[in-house]
């Protein structure tokens, strides 16, 4: 049976969660949110779903920075390109493993879109230092 598309807030918390558990599992950007940020699901979820609500589902419904606490992360510990590109591998494989349609696949576009933005901004912005934008390697890993 196919999975059915993205349609309602309702949907991205099993999303959401089937996301961060990878996310705090996996060795590369695991420990951003288990050292670093020390992250409270719980807490934060609400927040994160309101985000990607107001991204996919147009509710408008998120008023927060969410470039800020990325900036906050980056200055404690830099994040990279192959961090970033390593979250996007992540978010597509929680959005496939669930979901398929063309929010789906906005999702997934959205989320690669939110990664290069933000990794500009972090190497680009004066704010971090180094390189801009993701290296051909870590541009190829963002879809493997």
């Amino acid at each position: 049976m196919p999975h059915p598309d993205i349609a309602a807030r309702a949907d991205l918390e099993p999303l959401l969660r089937r996301f961060y558990a990878a996310a705090f599992a996996d060795p590369s950007i695991g420990p951003f949110f288990t050292e670093v940020a020390r992250l409270d699901l719980e807490a934060h979820l609400p927040h994160i779903t309101d985000f990607w609500e107001s991204a996919l589902l147009r509710s408008g419904d998120y008023r927060r920075n969410a470039f800020a606490p990325h900036l906050g992360l980056h200055r404690r510990r830099p994040l990279t390109a192959a961090h970033f590109g390593r979250w996007v591998q992540l978010w597509r494989a929680a959005v496939d493993g669930l979901y398929a349609g063309p929010v789906a696949e906005r999702a997934k576009a959205q989320g690669e879109r939110i990664a290069r933005a933000m990794l500009g901004r972090l190497t680009d912005g004066g704010t971090g230092g180094g390189e801009g934008g993701f290296v051909p390697l870590a541009a190829v890993l963002l879809r493997g």
